[in-house]
């Protein structure tokens, strides 16, 4: 069947799209009643409209659409748009306007999606949570005194609450998968080099990756489906075939392995835990096998990750010096400028990240700490290669606490601590879903599927099986 046989059928949303126009100025509406949530940095109603007339000419004329015409897409803004700003949420970049856009976006836009704005995300998405904005917290769709999660805590907020109907975020070490989980949406990190990184605003380059946000699972795999491919201005992406995601999550999953890893809910909160226990039972009933495994080198990754990480933040965000890239120039010698500028433009997060990656990359201290993370990074590797010899599919929980009040983690290492369901992933370049798997004193809770190198699809085939079985989707 044709993809966009497909999208016909069981992806287009129940709406109408015939009037293009009137569903943007509906967007901005509902953008602008849900202005608490502080989801969206910019809003560039102007460039949505006039992508709306452009469609709704399409459609007159009798042209043929793109995959995703008529559907409204929030942009997290670390990736790059041609002529909108794109601040990382940060006062570095507060006013940075691109010059060209992301392939993501190229790809999307070329698929007539209309982009509605840019969404708010933890500074250079260093965070868990979106409290690191320089524009302030992102707020939970279900309790607005809560944490959205993070850093693509804006994108998850924008599809929870009804805004749009798709997100892009990006994925370090969790940062489509965490948000997701606090605002019960579907977030799939793709596998490294699955998606184009041209036009992302580095964190850190080895584990960075661009990937969907949606409210099912369907729009989860189309805008997979739109986005995946080889880039040749990206050397890390594979030229590997694209498979068809969305119909390869219409398969059966009668038979799939999961492997549930038993250290994943060591150390976790029991409502968590047991919501997740009963997502597993559901994974059983529509005819997954579900065993235990055991992996222990898990309780390194976290400490390998923020190693690995941090070094290559110290590096990434070097250029940024005030001549070059970002902040205003200042009088003085270079040297006064560059502190000056850095000094006031990057928030406490983000130095904190750059003076522990540059401390693990010194002299005298590089073998002790960083090589030694990338050692464990690389046992990590092969004990996923282990597990996926016999399970299809591990599974964890997305996080290990409910969402917390705004402020109230103040420690830094609480708020690190929060990535340990999530960081092996990146570190071994898998993929991995989040999917709703119920909600704890009202208040969601997710299931952490990952998948072996480029197979997604059985992902995204679970997830849709169990979201017919659930109907998660009406869990709003």
């Amino acid at each position: 069947m044709e993809l966009n046989s497909i999208v016909e059928q069981v992806v287009k949303p129940e709406e109408d799209i015939s009037d293009p126009v009137e569903k943007v100025y509906r967007t901005i509406e509902k953008i602008e009643e849900n202005r608490e949530l502080n989801a969206f940095v910019t809003v560039d109603a102007e460039g949505a409209l006039r992508k709306a007339e452009e469609i709704r000419r399409k459609i007159t004329s009798g042209k043929r659409l793109g995959v995703l015409a008529g559907l409204i897409v929030a942009v997290k803004d670390n990736i790059s748009t041609r002529g909108l700003r794109t601040t990382c949420s940060s006062k570095m970049l507060e006013n940075y306007v691109p010059v060209y856009d992301a392939t993501v976006i190229e790809k999307i836009r070329t698929q007539d999606a209309i982009v509605i704005g840019k969404t708010n995300m933890d500074e250079f998405a260093m965070g868990s949570s979106t409290e690191t904005s320089f524009f302030g917290p992102t707020r939970n769709f279900f309790d607005h005194s809560r944490v959205a999660g993070g850093s693509s805590g804006g994108s998850a907020v924008a599809v929870a609450c009804g805004a749009v109907d798709i997100a892009l975020g990006s994925d370090t070490g969790g940062s489509i998968r965490n948000p997701a989980a606090f605002n019960s949406i579907v977030g799939l990190k793709p596998t490294y080099g699955r998606v184009s990184r041209y036009g992302l605003i580095a964190y850190a380059s080895s584990l960075d990756q661009i990937g969907p946000m949606a409210k099912n699972t369907l729009l989860t795999a189309l805008l997979l489906q739109v986005i995946a491919g080889r880039d040749l201005r990206d050397s890390t992406t594979f030229n590997k075939p694209v498979p068809n995601y969305v119909e390869e999550a219409l398969g059966k999953v009668e038979g799939i392995r999961v492997g549930v890893i038993k250290e994943g809910f060591e150390n976790i909160d029991e409502r968590v835990s047991r919501k997740v226990y009963s997502a597993l039972d559901t994974l059983q009933k529509i005819g997954c096998i579900v065993e235990e495994v055991s992996m222990p080198f898990m309780k390194y990754a976290l400490p390998a990750y923020y190693i690995i990480a941090m070094a290559e933040c110290s590096s990434n965000l070097a250029r940024f010096d005030g001549i070059r890239y970002g902040g205003k120039p200042v009088k003085g010698k270079w040297e006064e400028q560059l502190i000056k500028i850095r000094t006031e433009c990057f928030g406490e997060e983000v130095k904190r990240r750059i003076f522990l990656g540059t401390f693990v990359l010194s002299a005298g201290y590089k073998e002790d700490f960083y090589i030694k993370a990338c050692r464990v990074r690389r046992k990590i590797y092969e004990e996923f290669k282990v597990l996926f010899k016999n399970y299809n599919v591990l599974a964890t929980p997305t996080m290990p606490v409910l969402p917390w009040k705004i402020g109230e983690l103040l420690s830094p290492l609480e708020v690190y601590m929060m990535d340990i369901e999530t960081v092996a992933v990146n570190l071994a370049g898998l993929p991995a879903i989040s999917i709703p798997a119920g909600f704890s004193d009202s208040l969601p809770v997710g299931l952490q599927l990952i998948g072996d190198h480029f197979d997604e699809t059985t992902l995204l085939k679970i997830s849709y099986a169990y979201e017919k079985e659930t109907g998660f989707t009406k869990w709003f």
